[in-house]
């Protein structure tokens, strides 16, 4: 966009829908302290300020003005957490700090309950509480430690589904990895094309960066790349289920 004014305002637009649905819904119900004291909401909105500031510091003598560099990289982060898919700026010119930033956006995606894709920032969190309360079991072997999320706990059950989801994410990712290999294209190609898809971002790195396309793929990673997207965007247990075949059957 040329205009600063139409970039601040689709980067902020973006961030708003990478929230929780349900945070709006508890505002309209005049629930405000509840909708701010999210623990997600604090956690998503904390990775973006790191983001913008870290990408924004680095890429500011690309710009020669840091309001500019912060504006670009804001924009940027928004569009990749919240999965919009758009490219602000070839980035590919930024220094190698962004691109691994960007990277690790690709994976954390947006909030859960948003128009997001990706992990979600919830999953992310519960899997580190998981490792926080290991680490303390360890140490502690009869201590009683529960995830909270919220000051609430978590449910058994909720924490197994989140295992299973990465597990299965992980099974997908490395499957694809492996298919779309077969092109010959360069590891960061082929890793950051399956992480763009599969986490619904659009963009990726180098021959998939922002002002190129997925053009130069064969058909059979293509088809890879068009699963992975249904599967990122339709949830990946519900996809598993819908290719089962007793789910046929029945």
């Amino acid at each position: 966009y040329e205009s600063a004014y139409i970039e601040w305002i689709v980067a902020i637009f973006m961030l708003i829908f990478g929230v929780n649905f349900n945070l709006y819904y508890l505002m309209l119900l005049r629930r405000f302290k509840i909708a701010f004291k999210s623990e997600e909401l604090r956690v998503f909105l904390a990775i973006v300020a790191v983001c913008t500031v870290v990408m924004g510091i680095s890429s500011a003598e690309y710009y020669g003005n840091f309001g500019t560099a912060i504006r670009k990289a804001f924009f940027q982060t928004t569009a990749t957490i919240s999965t919009t898919g758009f490219g602000g700026v070839e980035f590919m010119n930024w220094p190698m700090l962004c691109h691994s930033v960007i990277l690790v956006l690709l994976f954390t995606g947006a909030c859960a309950g948003s128009t997001g894709g990706g992990i979600k920032v919830s999953r992310i969190m519960i899997y580190l509480k998981q490792v926080k309360k290991e680490l303390f079991q360890q140490i502690h072997p009869r201590q009683i430690n529960i995830i909270k999320m919220d000051k609430k706990s978590i449910e058994h059950s909720t924490v197994r589904s989140c295992n299973v989801f990465l597990m299965c994410y992980s099974f997908i990712f490395v499957i694809s990895i492996l298919l779309v290999s077969l092109d010959g294209f360069d590891f960061t190609t082929n890793f950051t094309s399956i992480v763009a898809t599969i986490n619904n971002i659009g963009p990726g790195l180098n021959m998939v960066g922002p002002t190129k396309n997925f053009a130069e793929f064969s058909h059979l990673s293509k088809f890879v790349l068009m699963f992975d997207m249904l599967a990122g965007r339709l949830e990946i247990l519900p996809m598993m289920i819908l290719l089962h075949p007793r789910t046929w059957r029945k």
